[in-house]
């Protein structure tokens, strides 16, 4: 597993919303909501913030992620956070992020989200662990931002990579053969993961 490297974050922060979304009345897994192909973007200074227990159960989520998400916060706490899961997302980027976080460590990953309503959105998410005054885990801190034009393209050929490498697997060996087919791919480029993403990060 391939440390990730920090980098500073913006200040969360209440912007002006950038689109219009109606919240969906009742929370659907998006196991159950089929993409549409509608893009939604994140503002340049917007933030998302959500917080999460052990289990992955949301505990706190900010404006922005409710909006973009389509989501209404009655209806969200609680909920596990895999609700926003894009079915395209190879489920070897989970499997990086989880064993990072139960090793103490920060992850940064881009993030292709599905809200409620079917469309999907991308970010830029540094999670870290949330931890109590004796040192030991409670839970889960996200922010998410949005990535670098250039970014995207390079990700999504990436996950295609990764998606074909799981096809016809059950979850854990997908997920175990999607993260081995990503490190395979960047050391044949002579990267880390870490050095792979901020190098399309850095791009912009």
């Amino acid at each position: 597993m391939t440390t990730t490297q920090s980098r500073p974050q913006a200040s969360p922060r209440t912007v002006v919303a950038t689109v219009a979304v109606r919240p969906t009345s009742t929370v659907r897994a998006t196991s159950t909501v089929r993409p549409t192909g509608v893009e939604r973007t994140l503002g340049q200074d917007e933030i998302i913030v959500t917080k999460t227990d052990l289990r992955g159960r949301i505990t706190y989520a900010n404006d922005v992620f409710l909006r973009i998400s389509a989501l209404e916060e009655d209806g969200t706490l609680g909920r596990p956070h895999s609700l926003i899961r894009h079915p395209e997302m190879p489920r070897g980027i989970f499997r990086l992020l989880w064993s990072g976080l139960e090793a103490g460590r920060e992850v940064f990953a881009h993030i292709r989200n599905l809200g409620t309503d079917g469309a999907h959105y991308w970010v830029l998410a540094h999670v870290t662990p949330s931890l109590d005054s004796a040192g030991r885990p409670v839970g889960y801190h996200s922010n998410r931002r949005r990535p670098s034009t250039r970014a995207i393209g390079e990700v999504e050929a990436v996950h295609a990579h990764m998606r074909r490498a799981e096809a016809g697997l059950g979850a854990s060996d997908a997920a175990e053969a999607g993260e081995h087919a990503l490190h395979a791919l960047l050391a044949g480029r002579g990267m880390t993961y870490a050095q792979w993403l901020w190098s399309l990060e850095d791009a912009e």
